[in-house]
C-alpha cells in the first residue's frame, strides 16, 4: 500500500486525482503498477486500477488475475469494481471508502451483487488515515 501511495502522490503532482495502485502476484512480487492519469491521457478510463490492471494482464501474458492482490488508495468506483470482478483478481485491498463513488463496498457493492460472476474478497480500511488525508490535502489544495 506505500507503494500505492507514493503514486498517488505523484499523481496528485501532476495534476490528476491522487490514487494509486499496485497489482502484486502470489509470491508478494510487484508485477504492475499505474497512477490516475485521466487529465494527462484525455482519456475516461484512465484510472490508477485499470492502469494497473492491464499492464498485470501485459506482464502475466493473461487476464486471469486470480492468483493476484491489488492494492489501492481509495474505494474502486463501478467501472473499476467491474474490471476487478471481470479480471478474476484474487484479492482486492482498498485504503479510504469512497462516499460518492466507491462500488465496493460504500455506495455499491458490486463484488457481491447478483449480477457479479466472480466473488471478489475484499479488505478495506488499509492504511485508511493516510489515504484520506492525502486525497482531503488535495482537494483542499485545489479549491484554493
Amino acid at each position: 500500500m506505500k507503494r500505492a501511495i507514493a503514486l498517488a502522490t505523484a499523481a496528485g503532482e501532476a495534476g490528476e486525482v491522487p490514487v494509486g495502485a499496485v497489482v502484486v502476484d502470489a509470491e508478494n512480487n510487484l508485477i504492475a503498477e499505474g497512477e490516475n492519469r485521466r487529465e494527462r491521457d484525455h482519456d475516461p478510463t484512465a484510472h490508477a486500477e485499470m492502469l494497473a490492471l492491464r499492464s498485470a494482464g501485459q506482464a502475466l501474458q493473461t487476464w486471469h488475475l486470480e492468483e493476484c492482490t491489488l492494492y489501492v488508495t481509495l474505494e474502486p468506483c463501478p467501472m473499476c469494481a467491474g474490471a476487478l470482478i471481470n479480471a478474476r483478481l484474487g484479492l482486492l485491498v482498498y485504503g479510504a471508502d469512497d462516499p460518492k463513488t466507491g462500488a465496493v463496498r460504500t455506495v455499491a457493492n458490486l463484488p457481491d451483487s447478483a449480477c457479479s460472476n466472480h466473488r471478489l474478497l475484499v479488505m478495506g480500511g488499509i492504511l485508511e488515515g493516510a489515504c484520506r488525508q492525502q486525497l482531503q490535502d488535495w482537494f483542499r489544495q485545489r479549491r484554493r
